[in-house]
């Protein structure tokens, strides 16, 4: 009987280690080259859904107006203007050869609920504030204002794709935002009066536009949308390798620090005179140049000044393409002149009218990757 030849096995081949994945997303500081920002959009912009916590942060006129048109789209005589300069500001800096990335187009007058509460949301126009980047990881803030309780929706498309290609991605706990957060008979406190603020220590709660970064130190204000609780949250999150400094702030309606104290290259910070007492600042930056904010130019269009949700410092807000060249405003020239005097390369820009949806350059942005390595910029 004839015996049937078996030809042996070959091993199979090893599988070859996966190449390690290159997170696109890695920024240490506001001022290293900037590569890739996120913008944020317009469409779907709903004026705010009324709420103490949200009154006692807009300037008076601004209040009234949000109080009586709570939970309506914005109009178009607001909407177009700033709609033109954020084009604007878009193709500028694309033209300067950053990549942008866009949201997607979310209805902000949807009501949604949790088992506590309902509201309607806000806008997807100010990334800066619901997202924090440090290193190679995008961290989802737990915001105070209930309309924004679903704000990240917006850039969830980013944040996967973001993710897949090895960025870290986490997210706050999410607050209850129930009462017990809020100070039931809050009353701004008036000059000479100590600080006091709406929220309680009930729970962690930080938007991520009351911390600027400086490498491996970060700065904060706290605010009446960051407590001592978030600031907290995350110190501990980040752990050893980074150190949070508080930044004490003399405004009586604080609300993030981008108007206030503006790190705008290594050993250079942007203060703003009225809200900061320079001999109070963190012994970290003895070694710094402190440069005093000029005052801000006036805003001659009444409209704008009663529909605007900042103050008048968002002359300050600006954004930093690298160490020399900055994007600021057009209308404010002293601050322009300031900037030049100082030794930094202004690029003039037109944002005013952006000012009803809650910001400027810095708000409008989220600096997803600067070149750069995690350094240490202080004493």
């Amino acid at each position: 009987m004839a015996t049937e030849l078996v030809e042996p096995t070959q091993p199979t081949p090893p599988t070859p280690p996966a190449e390690p994945l290159v997170s696109p997303v890695g920024s240490h500081n506001e001022w290293d080259p900037l590569e890739e920002v996120v913008v944020g959009r317009l469409e779907g912009a709903t004026i705010p859904s009324k709420h103490p916590v949200v009154a006692c942060n807009i300037p008076p006129w601004g209040a009234r107006l949000q109080g009586l048109a709570a939970g309506v789209r914005y109009p178009g005589l607001l909407l177009e203007p700033a709609q033109r300069e954020l084009d604007g500001f878009v193709e500028l800096l694309q033209g300067l050869g950053v990549t942008v990335r866009r949201p997607d187009e979310v209805d902000h007058r949807q009501r949604f609920a949790t088992p506590d509460w309902s509201s309607r949301g806000f806008s997807s126009t100010c990334p800066r504030d619901s997202m924090l980047v440090i290193g190679d990881e995008i961290i989802e803030t737990p915001m105070a204002w209930p309309c924004r309780y679903f704000e990240t929706r917006a850039y969830r498309t980013i944040l996967k794709d973001y993710f897949r290609r090895g960025a870290r991605w986490t997210a706050a706990p999410k607050p209850q935002l129930t009462d017990e957060l809020f100070e039931p008979e809050f009353r701004t406190p008036a000059p000479g009066e100590p600080m006091r603020y709406i929220l309680t220590e009930f729970e962690p709660v930080f938007d991520a536009a009351d911390f600027v970064r400086a490498g491996r130190d970060l700065f904060v204000t706290r605010s009446n949308v960051t407590n001592g609780m978030g600031i907290d949250w995350l110190r501990r999150h980040l752990g050893p390798g980074y150190r949070i400094h508080e930044i004490e702030s003399r405004c009586r309606t604080p609300m993030h620090i981008d108007t206030t104290f503006v790190p705008l290259a290594p050993g250079k910070v942007l203060v703003n005179p009225e809200y900061i007492d320079v001999d109070r600042l963190p012994e970290v930056l003895s070694s710094w140049d402190v440069l005093i904010a000029p005052e801000p130019d006036p805003i001659g269009e009444h409209l704008l000044k009663i529909t605007s949700m900042c103050g008048k410092w968002l002359s300050m807000n600006v954004l930093m393409i690298d160490e020399r060249r900055v994007i600021a405003e057009r209308h404010h020239t002293g601050m322009l002149r300031a900037l030049e005097k100082w030794g930094f390369e202004p690029i003039p820009c037109d944002l005013l009218h952006y000012a009803p949806f809650a910001g400027s350059f810095h708000c409008a942005t989220l600096d997803v990757r600067r070149r750069g390595t995690l350094e240490s910029y202080t004493d």
